[in-house]
């Protein structure tokens, strides 16, 4: 059962024309944890020498600027994109279909359109469970992250679906019909709706729904993101908006 995800917004920046390329972004953050905390890199060295007093701007301090920026923007495309999991090939890695927005808060949220449907993905923060039957010894705890889908039509009538994702699929917790500001009709929806209670051909043509916007690709980029890589790629942005002063 499967997902689909994210295109980086990049704001227009001095450094666009110095890489060759469109720029994308994420929003930045302050109070960083600290830099040991974070996965290694081979841009760490750039931030662990000190700076040269010195006044002058010279061509070599440029030059250096442009590299570090050029680096940087390089590793944070990279980030986002994901590989092709059902592909036999080895094919070059695409970047996402989806829109990411990332402040650092407690949520991430993901935008795209899909046939002429605009599709929202709420994105938490990771939770533990605990899964199985403690009472037999067979409990197990496992990262999951919740997130909440909304398809869009253009009327204003959406589908939600309420999810949680581990590292190897995706669970569907409940389907919601969202009546485009009918508060009477979203209550009376939400107090009949009980997922866990339809028969397996629904259940399963929800999830084949859900794959053709949300795809494993997707999924298993989100899971990385979340739980691995997203405190990296915030630190980075820092690190470049402060080149970009």
């Amino acid at each position: 059962m499967a997902l689909a995800w994210c295109v980086v917004r990049r704001s227009g920046s001095k450094f666009a024309s110095v890489c060759g390329g469109q720029v994308r972004s994420i929003s930045t953050v302050v109070n960083r944890p600290s830099l040991a905390l974070l996965k290694p890199s081979p841009l760490r060295p750039f931030v662990s020498r000190g700076f040269h007093n010195s006044t002058v701007v010279d061509d070599h301090q440029l030059s250096s600027e442009q590299t570090l920026l050029c680096e940087i923007d390089s590793e944070i495309k990279s980030a986002f994109q994901v590989n092709d999991v059902d592909s036999d090939e080895d094919t070059a890695p695409e970047s996402l279909p989806f829109r990411i927005d990332d402040d650092g808060g407690e949520t991430v949220t993901l935008t795209r359109d899909y046939e002429g449907e605009h599709i929202k993905v709420v994105v938490g923060m990771p939770r533990t469970y605990t899964t199985g039957d403690p009472n037999h010894g067979d409990d197990h705890e496992e990262l999951k992250i919740p997130l909440i889908v909304n398809v869009t039509k253009k009327s204003g009538l959406s589908l939600e679906f309420r999810c949680a994702v581990s590292e190897d699929d995706i669970d569907i917790d409940g389907v919601f019909v969202n009546h485009s500001g009918d508060s009477s009709k979203d209550q009376l929806a939400n107090e009949v709706s009980d997922f866990k209670n339809v028969n397996y051909d629904l259940e399963m043509a929800f999830y084949k729904y859900l794959d053709t916007r949300l795809e494993k690709s997707t999924l298993d980029f989100l899971y990385e993101y979340m739980t691995e890589n997203r405190q990296y790629v915030l630190w980075l942005k820092d690190v470049e908006k402060f080149l970009e002063e």
